[in-house]
């Protein structure tokens, strides 16, 4: 017999056709301002009174800002991205999700170069400073507020500070596990969100310690053959060395996508998708191309959709606890 007892709705279940029943999105007038096509077109033929409903793409875009703007649980989250193989994209994706976080967000973000080679992180940002993470450590004693620490970095348009390198090579090889660790503490006092950009060896002195302090990893990998293999073998290093965690958590981002390509980069993502939380596709763009400073405005639609996608990713581990002993 058809059990015809009365069922009560619950929050999760108050949707009509995907959509929540919130003032939000009943009341017109509470909608946001259409920022461009043919719903701002009808908002202003109707003398700004009256705004459409949004589109399912505009509604998957608010879900994934949404998912960028998660607090931080535990106050301070750490992201490193890495890649075993140079030249992938792994400096310009660590300003670019630095970038995207830091426009969506009210709190402060902030990337850190951690190459032991001379790094280029600090290139993606305009310069405002000359100190570097060597000469905060040096100065590390004297660091009591956010003030003295926004001293040593360089902030984007989109507000994400960058810590930079030092530039000569043999000066940066000093950078090891214990300095990345006094770094890190610092950090955690002023910013919410620490991005490292990691030097692209496995065994290099600070590689160590990042990875012990990293709340969760983005791996960098071209869409190709040497770049899949690398990418593949940093999992299985990871994975033999302690940090299964990390992989099944981790986020890949298969960089610089062309429209054709001879890769089956379906297949790329399965993999991959099997063994991480995530796969994001971010298409070539000419201006990141340029290799020089990342800006948002830009990318091309598709980019900043993509990176949007990355942010949103990372976001949905901001509200976990990890049990780590940072």
């Amino acid at each position: 017999m058809t059990d015809t007892s009365s069922h009560i709705q619950t929050p999760a279940e108050e949707y009509t056709d995907g959509v929540p029943l919130t003032a939000e999105h009943l009341l017109t007038n509470r909608r946001p301002e259409p920022a461009n096509g043919w719903r701002r077109v009808v908002w202003r033929l109707s003398g700004r009174r009256f705004i459409p409903a949004e589109s399912a793409a505009e509604l998957e875009r608010r879900t994934l800002i949404a998912q960028a703007q998660i607090p931080v649980a535990t106050g301070h989250h750490r992201i490193a991205v890495m890649s075993l193989k140079g030249g992938v994209g792994k400096t310009t994706t660590t300003a670019a999700l630095g970038n995207t976080l830091a426009s969506l967000r009210g709190d402060r973000v902030i990337a850190v170069d951690a190459n032991p080679d001379r790094g280029t992180l600090g290139i993606k940002v305009k310069s405002e400073t000359a100190a570097t993470i060597r000469t905060l450590l040096a100065e590390a004693d004297h660091i009591a507020r956010y003030a003295d620490a926004r001293a040593f970095t360089s902030q984007s348009p989109a507000r994400l500070e960058v810590l930079a390198s030092d530039t000569d090579p043999a000066v940066s090889d000093a950078f090891n596990a214990d300095d990345y660790r006094t770094v890190a503490s610092l950090i955690e006092r002023y910013y919410s969100i620490c991005i490292t950009d990691c030097g692209t060896g496995l065994l290099h002195g600070a590689m160590g310690a990042t990875l012990e302090l990293s709340d969760q990893i983005v791996l960098v990998s071209l869409v190709a053959v040497d770049g899949a293999s690398s990418a593949a073998a940093t999992l299985d290093w990871l994975t033999a060395h302690g940090h299964a965690d990390l992989v099944k958590n981790a986020i890949v981002v298969l960089n610089a996508v062309e429209p054709r390509s001879d890769v089956d980069v379906d297949l790329l993502e399965r993999h991959f998708g099997h063994r991480c939380r995530t796969v994001i596709r971010v298409p070539f763009d000419p201006h990141l191309k340029e290799g020089a400073e990342v800006d948002l405005v830009r990318l091309r639609p598709a980019t900043r959709a993509a990176y949007l996608r990355l942010a949103a990713a990372a976001g949905q581990a901001f509200s976990q606890r990890p049990n780590r002993g940072h």
